[in-house]
């Protein structure tokens, strides 16, 4: 499988897949399908409940690997099966040819596996002179373009029916329609005689039950039944993380399996097999049965403290069904094998830093994929780990060594940019926005209109804003990150301008810097722990029962970021556990601590929509506070359908990956021009850069602004 050799090779790629139009609309739909599917299958279930179960059994799985293996193989040889345990990738494929080999075999059909896709077992067999068929309907059309699956579930989502029709026009040999019932019975036809014909099966399984010997099988159409009755012998390659105690293990697991899929409550087949079946083909009458087990170090990665995790993942693909940037290339983009999320995981693991190295970067970080993962994998940490550790070993690029030098250095960081806010007035043409791009953000960054620094940062306007409160209700040190600090300040005076009034005590304290989250996301592990430190010890000069930020990027990193940086810190741990115990979002603290009344508020106000920050619904789980602040102020809300939708940013992803992060702001903007309001609310200031710029640079009249601005103009 061929991988791009560099980051430029990999971009050039991306925009291949981005000029594909229908690519992008089949993306688009099953996006907007799978969310509302998903949603009504999950319907009446404590999902968290389930996830923590799902996560919890699979976890003393893994820890019990080397037992469940003896377990299942006494067992399963009792029963009349053959076990096999391959220790790679290439061993796996040769015992597999070797037992064809033994068996008289010449042809095979297999039914969908990506562990075989991992193995490459296809290519092993067929460069041994076997016949392979693929008996998956996708993975069928794709063996015959002979393309990788572009998604772990539906390998075939990539492709239109007309697409379909003439490669089945070609195979047949016979004009075929593009009516999607008669490319199946076309494929039913065709695929028949391949089920009579074979002396091999081959079959993956989505579990093995130690205590009985049994494989499961979860599938739609009915073909893996075929594959693993039919003909005389059938081999199954499952990998050793599929092992489990017993059956209840794995029914737990198909309670999310299905909905987290394909938003179904359960698939057309669950197959479970205990043993040869009787076959009139083989001798004895009796099926040839065999299971190859695949570590391709699956027992080393178990034992992985910190990345074993993964292999709790149960393949549903869900991380690639809300993940934007799939959305925007699909799978062939977004994977080597294993596509989505997990996949820029595996990718590492299982086939190699350089297969993985560009696709790590293509992450936004956006935490879609955490949040519906059925096995609760905190993957976007998992991806940012695996792109530090690429770096550590191949050597870290300039433009981070840069960040992680300026970053560390407070005085430096905000030095420069007090030096920029004077040098940009030849490129900002007396406008809030940089009129006339500099070089390096030319071309690729002209989607969205970019936002000058302000005249004055906000630490410099603080001492004279700062409320003197004589009987405070609440102590609040502020955090304002780099951007409010610097480029928006007036939405840090907006919030002054209703948390004072409320007897509310605010602090600011000099000497906190950049969050950290930007050199975190470049892999600069060293760097993020250090500022980190440094805000830590900013904030505990002062004697705040809070930390409020504007910033929901910030406000995830700050609660959820430092205390998993200062784990294994003994001098430092314990202070990021009490500085994140403190951190709250702008609407948390305002709803939930302060509980600003109605009555502060008009009792009208501009109709407005709201974009979810994806590090506030998601990174802090916070849904219901901005949407009762904004209701609450007496502001005509009206709700996006895609409100929890990245807008692309990601921080410094728009400026690595330019062409993505336009095309989703893009889909965002069409979104909320649906909603016809006057004014878009959101809390986080890097969402207000992309939204505003986006939305300046195509003429839309919309005011976009941070909900404590908004609350502050709707005072009474």
């Amino acid at each position: 499988m061929q991988t791009a050799r560099n980051l430029k090779q990999y971009k050039q790629e991306v925009k291949s897949a981005l000029d594909n139009n229908f690519l992008r609309q089949a993306m688009d739909n099953f996006a907007v399908a799978y969310r509302t599917g998903r949603a009504n299958a999950f319907q009446g279930i404590d999902v968290d409940a389930l996830v923590a179960e799902i996560a919890a059994a699979k976890d003393a799985s893994l820890a019990r690997l080397d037992e469940l293996y003896a377990q299942f193989k006494q067992t399963a040889e009792e029963n009349g099966i053959h076990v096999h345990l391959a220790a790679t990738a290439e061993d796996a494929n040769r015992k597999i040819a070797a037992i064809a080999r033994q068996t008289g075999t010449r042809r095979i059909v297999k039914s969908k596996s990506m562990t075989a896709e991992e193995t490459l077992l296809n290519h092993h067999l067929e460069d041994e002179g076997l016949e392979v068929t693929e008996t998956d309907l996708g993975e069928w059309i794709i063996q015959l373009r002979h393309e990788g699956p572009s998604h772990m579930v539906m390998p075939a989502i990539h492709l239109s029916r007309h697409q379909v029709a003439d490669l089945f026009t070609d195979v047949t040999g016979k004009k075929q329609d593009s009516e999607i019932e008669r490319l199946v019975k076309v494929a039913r036809r065709e695929l028949r005689q391949k089920y009579v014909e074979a002396d091999m099966g081959i079959s993956g399984a989505n579990f093995a039950i130690a205590d009985t010997g049994t494989i499961g099988l979860t599938t739609n159409e009915g073909n893996a039944r075929l594959v693993t009755t039919l003909p005389r012998v059938h081999v199954a390659l499952i990998g050793l993380d599929k092992l489990m105690p017993t059956l209840r293990d794995a029914l737990r697991v198909i309670q999310a399996l299905p909905r987290n899929a394909t938003g179904q409550t359960i698939t057309s087949y669950v197959t479970w097999i205990t043993g040869p079946n009787a076959c009139g083909a083989a001798p004895e009458n009796r099926k040839e049965m065999h299971i190859v087990f695949l570590d391709n170090g699956r027992r080393q990665l178990a034992r992985d403290p910190e990345f074993g995790q993964v292999l709790r993942c149960v393949r549903c693909g869900a991380c690639a069904n809300v993940c934007p940037v799939y959305r925007m290339v699909g799978g062939h983009q977004y994977g080597h094998i294993y596509i989505g999320a997990i996949g820029l995981i595996l990718t590492y693991f299982f086939h190699g830093r350089d297969k993985a190295k560009n696709l790590v970067q293509n992450c936004i970080n956006c935490g879609a994929c955490k949040a519906v993962c059925a096995a609760g994998i905190d993957l976007p940490r998992l991806i940012k780990e695996i792109h530090a550790r690429i770096q550590d070993e191949t050597g870290h690029p300039l433009s981070s060594q840069l960040l992680k030098v300026v970053l560390k250095n407070r005085k430096l960081f905000h030095g420069l940019l007090r030096s920029a806010r004077k040098s940009q007035k030849p490129i900002t043409g007396g406008t809030p926005y940089l009129r006339h791009l500099p070089f390096m953000f030319a071309k690729d960054h002209n989607f969205r209109a970019l936002p000058a620094i302000a005249d004055q940062p906000f630490r410099d306007r603080w001492p004279t804003l700062k409320p003197h409160v004589a009987a405070p209700s609440h102590r609040v040190a502020l955090f304002s990150g780099c951007v409010q600090d610097f480029v928006y300040p007036e939405q840090l005076e907006a919030a002054v301008a209703l948390l004072g009034p409320q007897a509310v005590a605010l602090d600011f304290p000099e000497d906190q810097s950049c969050c950290g989250l930007p050199v975190q996301m470049m892999g600069e592990k060293d760097a993020a722990r250090s500022v980190a430190r440094q805000n830590i010890r900013a904030f505990e000069q002062v004697g705040a029962d809070h930390i409020v930020t504007l910033c929901a990027s910030c406000a995830s990193h700050l609660k959820h970021g430092y205390p998993q940086m200062l784990e294994d810190d003994p001098q430092w741990r314990d202070a990021a556990r009490r500085f994140a115990d403190k951190v709250l979002s702008f609407s948390q603290f305002a709803h939930r601590v302060l509980g600003l009344e109605t009555a502060l508020f008009k009792t009208t106000g501009p109709r407005v929509t709201y974009h979810a920050p994806c590090h506030l619904c998601r990174g802090l789980r916070e849904k219901e506070a901005p949407q009762a602040l904004i209701r609450g102020a007496g502001l005509d809300f009206q709700p996006a359908v895609e409100e929890e939708t990245c807008c692309g940013f990601g921080g410094t992803y728009s400026s690595k990956f330019p062409q993505i992060s336009s095309q989703i702001l893009d889909r965002k903007l069409a979104d909320i021009r649906e909603t016809k309001a006057e004014w878009l609310l959101t809390e986080c200031p890097g969402c207000i850069m992309q939204l505003r710029g986006g939305a300046v640079q195509q003429g839309d009249a919309i005011e976009v602004k941070h909900i404590a601005e908004a609350l502050a103009a709707n005072l009474k």
